[in-house]
């Protein structure tokens, strides 16, 4: 395995694996690390999920195995090392645990998937840094991933496991709908129905388009200060959600209805809408994204939401089969708007 770098930029030619590699934020990593000459390598179990979108690119190499059965990642790899691995495809501790047992001694740093809604929430002040506490009450899934966080931290302290912690925000591409009830809320805008926004739609959520994500994601790949360390990447773009529904609406050529709807509400109508909302989406979240630019120098966000609103509205209606409407949210957004319209 090459030696971990001590900062110099352009890091190229590691050898590069990622577990996943079909999703959103994964695909745009794997495209990224190509482009910077990196040798990678995707492990999954063949399925992608929005078809050619999510597709490895020409020279990434393939292996096929699932990750929830240990033996079949050890036939698929082998005796092969790594000098990165990037796992997107952990959730709870039981799934770090194998690949704590898989990738020990094999590589030089494991990037993990972590989540922002990990952060303290709701933060008790803004920006959120690397140093707000990590405690979700209200979903699961964070709860879970913080729990997946104290294992590695705990497996570094102990052994060295070469961990870096990397926290996602709401990361997205043009397939990627930033609402809950996806192209259903664009499919109402279009056709004048009320659209139900969470709480008085003034709170500050920040959208990171996933080539944003992916460049500073990559420019962590080998750097030896990141070790045992936690960092987030998002946009420094902040926009209350009024005008992040506004915006979709501008992209699909209308101007979109509004209804306000307390968060508890919503939650007390659907408890999977809910736990989203009360555990993240409801809160502003604002990022100081100082420690990720003290590693890759010069990285910013790029992409503004307008043109990402844009690239989702025109990929939808592209093909009719994309512009999917869920029949229950989109009556259960009836009801809602109908009970606070007034």
């Amino acid at each position: 395995m090459n030696a971990l770098s001590a900062g110099v930029p352009g890091l190229t030619g590691l050898k590069v694996l990622v577990l996943g590699g079909t999703g959103v934020i994964s695909s745009a990593v794997v495209r990224r690390a190509v482009e910077v000459g990196h040798d990678v390598t995707v492990l999954n179990r063949g399925t992608g999920r929005a078809g050619a979108v999510h597709t490895p690119p020409e020279g990434v190499r393939t292996l096929t195995a699932d990750l929830r059965d240990p033996a079949s990642v050890r036939a698929a790899l082998g005796a092969e090392e790594f000098d990165v691995v990037a796992s997107f495809f952990c959730f709870v501790p039981t799934h770090v645990q194998a690949e704590l047992e898989l990738f020990a001694g094999r590589t030089g740093q494991y990037l993990f998937i972590s989540s922002a809604s990990a952060y303290q929430t709701p933060p008790r002040r803004l920006p959120v840094t690397e140093a707000t506490p990590l405690r979700n009450p209200h979903w699961q899934y964070s709860r879970d991933k913080i729990a997946c966080e104290d294992l590695l931290v705990a497996t570094y302290r102990e052994t060295g496991f070469p961990v870096t912690i990397v926290r996602p925000s709401h990361t997205y591409d043009a397939t990627l709908v930033p609402f809950d009830g996806g192209w259903t809320v664009v499919e109402r805008m279009r056709r004048g129905a009320p659209v139900v926004v969470p709480g008085d739609g003034t709170s500050l959520w920040t959208l990171t388009h996933n080539t944003d994500f992916a460049r500073a994601f990559v420019g962590l790949f080998g750097r030896s200060a990141t070790i045992g360390g936690a960092f987030h990447i998002t946009s420094d773009e902040a926009l209350p959600w009024n005008e992040i529904y506004r915006t979709v609406g501008a992209a699909a050529g209308v101007e979109p209805v509004l209804v306000h709807v307390p968060s508890d509400a919503i939650a007390a109508a659907d408890a999977d809408l809910g736990a989203s909302l009360l555990g993240d989406k409801a809160h502003s979240m604002v990022f100081d994204n100082s420690a990720v630019r003290s590693i890759v120098p010069g990285w910013r966000a790029v992409v503004p939401f307008a043109q990402g609103a844009r690239e989702i509205v025109a990929w939808h209606d592209a093909d009719p089969s994309r512009r999917t409407v869920d029949a229950r949210l989109d009556a259960l957004f009836d009801q809602l708007a109908a009970r606070f319209a007034a």
